[in-house]
């Protein structure tokens, strides 16, 4: 293909992208549409720029304004979590996570935190695995026992295998997260151990700024690190929140430990975000969760085995169904996206010693997030349960379903919570 030709084809595949978004219902858990501003700062000259170090300390000239940019987040970030400290450095949540190993403990160190399989991130992974815990910084990875049937940690089994292995580091959080974890309860047996505890909120940041969650800072975490475009609804970025006398610990891991230019677009884009979850957090998150609810209960109506139902399915965004009666996660993923339904599947904590793995697990997982910031409410999580009924149980040809997903996402083109805008979630802003 000739240079020309590659330009033009990039371009033209972009602008699909955005036209088929306006057509889906996207309940990728991990996933989020920002607003329009948080687009624009996107676009801005700070992403040509560079600013090592820290505001006022910088390896480079050029900083004027790129200072007061970061600091200025900073500042939101510490009043919104209400934390002593922040570095919106992270690039991602996973540098985040390294940051934070690197600052609260040493390579050969035991780390306990979440299976793959129960939820943990492929950060938490062991070296054998090629889990950034394991196979970069170096830590032995211990497993918290899992229960199962509630979908959370086991606190007395834990507590006990915190007494026998003595890790240097507790970890929280993880990528399926349906209900706070035990950190009170655990970061006081951490605490009789001389181990650190930190909490990992990449998933749960928004619901936490909204105060629909746990408070983790205020449970015995002492530290916690999120990305920045999930429930949160950034950039993709990571930050770093934490006590006042981790702060010089986790500046260094980050810069020079971890980060060199640090995406300065990203922290205005971060910025914008963090201004308007001030302003419509608590609504947003509330909405968030009562849709991932009334959902759940949609999809178990309609034969689905959502995990949870005694517990309500959720306390977060996000849901987990056991998709076996139909088929693998792999294969009905491929067809709901035929059907202009995005979501991914997931392994169940069970899913190994049964013989299935990640790309054919049997599970998949939903997210709220998304739909939510588009101005969708509990009604409209039965029109989305039914959608995929007549895919995955109907046997509905989804191209038929994608008709009606396209016809029902015509009056869902607005970003909702954020300060008001003309420009649609999904439209294409051409800039050359």
């Amino acid at each position: 293909m000739l240079p020309r030709e590659a330009f033009d084809r990039t371009l033209e595949l972009l602008r699909k992208h955005h036209e088929w978004m306006k057509t889906t219902i996207n309940l990728i858990a991990s996933e989020n549409v920002p607003s329009p501003a948080v687009r624009e700062a996107l676009t801005a000259d700070l992403g040509n720029r560079y600013a090592e170090g820290w505001p006022g300390e910088r390896v480079y000239a050029g900083c004027i304004y790129i200072d007061q940019v970061e600091l200025l987040a900073m500042e939101l970030a510490r009043e919104l979590f209400k934390a002593e400290h922040a570095n919106v450095q992270p690039v991602s949540g996973l540098t985040a996570n390294l940051a934070a190993y690197t600052a609260l403990a040493e390579p050969g160190d035991t780390m306990m935190c979440l299976s793959i399989a129960s939820g943990g991130h492929i950060s938490m992974g062991k070296k054998k695995f090629g889990g950034t815990a394991g196979a970069v910084h170096g830590l032995g990875v211990e497993y918290f026992p899992f229960n199962e049937r509630r979908m959370n940690i086991d606190v007395d089994a834990t507590a006990k295998k915190i007494a026998e292995v003595k890790p240097k580091l507790l970890t929280f959080g993880g990528s399926v997260f349906l209900f706070p974890h035990p950190v009170k309860e655990l970061s006081e047996v951490a605490k009789e151990h001389g181990t650190r505890v930190m909490y990992d909120a990449a998933h749960v940041a928004g619901l936490i700024a909204g105060g629909q969650f746990q408070d983790p800072l205020r449970e015995g975490a002492e530290l916690m690190t999120c990305s920045t475009h999930k429930t949160l609804p950034g950039p993709q970025h990571g930050m770093i929140l934490c006590k006042k006398e981790l702060a010089e610990p986790v500046n260094k891991a980050v810069f020079p430990g971890i980060v060199s230019n640090h995406h300065l677009h990203a922290v205005a884009a971060l910025a914008i975000t963090l201004a308007e979850m001030f302003e419509f957090g608590k609504e947003y998150a509330a909405q968030i969760i009562k849709n991932a609810r009334a959902l759940g209960q949609a999809l178990y109506e309609r034969g689905f085995s959502v995990l949870c139902p005694d517990l309500g399915f959720t306390a977060s965004h996000t849901l987990v169904v056991d998709i076996t009666k139909y088929g693998d996660g792999g294969t009905l993923e491929q067809r709901l996206e035929k059907a202009n339904i995005v979501l991914n599947r997931n392994l169940l904590p069970w899913d190994i010693r049964e013989g299935r793995h990640y790309k054919n697990p049997g599970g998949i997982r939903l997210g709220t997030s998304e739909v939510t910031r588009l101005g969708m409410k509990e009604g409209e999580m039965g029109d989305i349960a039914e959608f995929i009924k007549r895919v995955v149980i109907d046997g509905e040809n989804p191209e038929r379903v994608a008709a009606d997903v396209t016809e029902f996402r015509r009056d869902y083109q607005k970003v909702h919570y954020a300060f008001e805008s003309a420009t649609q979630a999904y439209e294409y802003i051409k800039v050359h």
